[in-house]
C-alpha cells in the first residue's frame, strides 16, 4: 500500500531564510551565446505538416547520435517529426513519427510530443532508456521505448483543452504505438489547471530516491481559463505504473510571479538532474502577456522550487531574430559545451514571407555557453 502524495517524506528543501541561489550560483547554466540562426525552420511548402511553423523542441541521444523530436504546425493541426544531427548545429530532417488522428475525438487536432523518457542527468548522455509495460497499451510487453505527448481535440492552432497521454517504440525512432486514450487530463473546473493541459515532463523517481512512495514524478503544465487573460504553471502528479495518477496537492509548485516577466505564464517546464551538484533544475518558459523568455529554477528535492528572478534568455528587441518571443527550452551538453535550443518567434517582414507563414515567423535555435560556430 502506498502513502498518499500529501505524506511524502523525501528530502526537502531546507525551510529556512537563505535563497538556493546563496548556496549555489546559476553560472553553470547560463547560456548567452545566441546562434540567432534557425537550426530547425518551416518548410513553407503547401501540404507539408511544418508549412507555417515548427516548436517545442525535445533532444536526446542514441546509438551515438543526437536526435530531435518537434513540432511542426500546418495552420490546421500538429504532428510530431524526428531529426538528427551530430554538432547540434545542423540538423537533416528524417519526417512525421506522430501524424494526426482526425477520427478521435481527443485528438483530432493533431499530437504535439511533450517529453523524451530519456536520461535526466544534465551532464549525462542524455540516453533513452526502456520503460515496463503500459496496460493501457493492449498487448505491450514491457521493454520498450516510449514518449508522452498532448493532443488538441480541435482543429487550429492550441484548439481546445489539451490533454497528455503516451507512446511506446520497440527500438525503431520512426514507429510508435500510440495509447489510444488520455492517461493525464485537465482537472476540476475552476481549479488552477481546470481549464487545459499543455506539455509534461515525466521522470523516473525511484532513480534518485530509491524510498520515494511512488515511481513516477509528471511535472505538468496547466491553465486555469479557457478565454484570455489566463494563466500557466506548473504541477506535479504521481503514479506507480504510468497509467493511474493522482495530482500533489502542493500544485501549482512553480507559480507565475505577482509581476515581472513571467507573470502571466510559468511553465513550459524541462527538468534535469545537476548530478554534480545535487540538485534539481528547471527550465522554464515565463510570459508576461507580450513577450516570452527562459528563466530557471532550482531545488534540492525536486518537488520544492526556487525562480530565479531574471530570464536567462529574452526576445531581442525590435528587429533581432527572436523580437517577438524566446522561448520553450531544452537543454543538452555535448563535447563540453551547454546547448540550450529554444523556439524563436518574430514578426514576419515580407509579403512573401506573411503570404508563406502568416503574422509571425517561428523557428527552432539555440543558445550556447560557447560561441561554438564562430
Amino acid at each position: 500500500m502506498h502513502r498518499g502524495v500529501a505524506a511524502q517524506t523525501d528530502k526537502h528543501t531546507e525551510n529556512n531564510n537563505m535563497s538556493i541561489f546563496d548556496k549555489y550560483d546559476i553560472i553553470p547554466y547560463l547560456t548567452p551565446y545566441k546562434y540567432s540562426k534557425p537550426i530547425i525552420a518551416p518548410s513553407g511548402e503547401p501540404g507539408c505538416f511544418d508549412r507555417v511553423a515548427v516548436d517545442n523542441a525535445r533532444i536526446f541521444r542514441h546509438g551515438g547520435r543526437i536526435y530531435m523530436m518537434y513540432i511542426g504546425y500546418d495552420g490546421s493541426g500538429y504532428e510530431t517529426a524526428l531529426a538528427v544531427s551530430d554538432d547540434m548545429l545542423h540538423w537533416e530532417k528524417l519526417g512525421v513519427i506522430l501524424g494526426k488522428n482526425p477520427e478521435s475525438g481527443w485528438e483530432a487536432g493533431g499530437r504535439a510530443v511533450s517529453c523524451v523518457m530519456a536520461d535526466v542527468d544534465m551532464w549525462g548522455e542524455r540516453e533513452l532508456y526502456r520503460i515496463p509495460a503500459v496496460s493501457a497499451i493492449p498487448g505491450d510487453p514491457g521493454g520498450n521505448f516510449a514518449i508522452w505527448y498532448h493532443a488538441y481535440p480541435g482543429i487550429g492552432y492550441e484548439a481546445g483543452a489539451a490533454a497528455n497521454t503516451i507512446a511506446i517504440s520497440h527500438g525503431a525512432l520512426d514507429s510508435w504505438e500510440c495509447c489510444a486514450v488520455p492517461l493525464f487530463s485537465k482537472g476540476a473546473e475552476g481549479d488552477w489547471d481546470g481549464a487545459g493541459l499543455y506539455s509534461c515532463w515525466v521522470i523516473d523517481r525511484e532513480k534518485y530516491y530509491p524510498d520515494s512512495p511512488h515511481r513516477w514524478i509528471m511535472y505538468y503544465n496547466g491553465k486555469n481559463s479557457a478565454s484570455w487573460p489566463w494563466n500557466e504553471q506548473v504541477g506535479i502528479a504521481w503514479s506507480d505504473d504510468l497509467v493511474n495518477w493522482e495530482r500533489d496537492p502542493r500544485s501549482p509548485v512553480l507559480r507565475v510571479s505577482e509581476s515581472g516577466w513571467d507573470s502571466a505564464f510559468s511553465c513550459g517546464q524541462h527538468v534535469l538532474y545537476d548530478s554534480r551538484r545535487g540538485i534539481w533544475v528547471m527550465y522554464y518558459m515565463g510570459f508576461d502577456g507580450r513577450h516570452a523568455g527562459n528563466g530557471i529554477a532550482l531545488s534540492e528535492d525536486g518537488i520544492s522550487w526556487e525562480k530565479y528572478p531574471e530570464p536567462l534568455i529574452f526576445p531581442g528587441g525590435e528587429g533581432s531574430p527572436d523580437e517577438t518571443h524566446a522561448h520553450k527550452p531544452c537543454i543538452l551538453y555535448h563535447n563540453g559545451v551547454l546547448y540550450h535550443i529554444f523556439c524563436a518567434v518574430r514578426p514576419t517582414r515580407t509579403p512573401e514571407e506573411k503570404a508563406l507563414y502568416g503574422r509571425e515567423y517561428r523557428y527552432l535555435t539555440l543558445a550556447a555557453s560557447h560561441p561554438v560556430w564562430e
